[in-house]
């Protein structure tokens, strides 16, 4: 049986890794100041963009990759939503939502180059 191969994505890892905790601990603080309905909606779509970009790795084709990131980048631009919502609705503060906006946007725009190389590198292989 071939060995699966494996799609290095090295510092988006890292990011979305770094920026799910980050989720995780807005989710908390939200919480306790009893916002229940959008820090869920914050925690599922933050969290699971470092899990798509984990499954990409394991990929079982290079279609497969882009479709896997494809997924990570909705759920990234869906987060951005949710912390905007969440910040215009002043649960979050303007220090707080800056700083997470901007780590969200960073891997926003990882995502789409890595997407776009992609499919050009794919493109030029057919």
């Amino acid at each position: 049986m071939d060995e699966p191969k494996i799609y290095s994505l090295g510092i988006l890892e890292e990011k979305t890794y770094a920026f799910a905790l980050r989720i995780i601990k807005a989710y908390n603080f939200l919480t306790k100041k009893n916002e229940f309905v959008l820090s869920k909606q914050l925690l599922r779509s933050g969290t699971s963009i470092g899990a798509n970009c984990r499954e990409a790795t394991y990929a079982q084709s290079k279609m497969d990759f882009v479709n896997k990131l494809s997924i990570a980048l909705k759920e990234t631009n869906e987060t951005i939503y949710w912390l905007e919502l969440l910040h215009d609705s002043d649960y979050i503060s303007d220090k707080s939502f800056s700083s997470i906006h901007d780590d969200g946007l960073e891997i926003l725009k990882l995502l789409i180059s890595i997407i776009k190389t992609s499919k050009n590198n794919i493109q030029k292989n057919n």
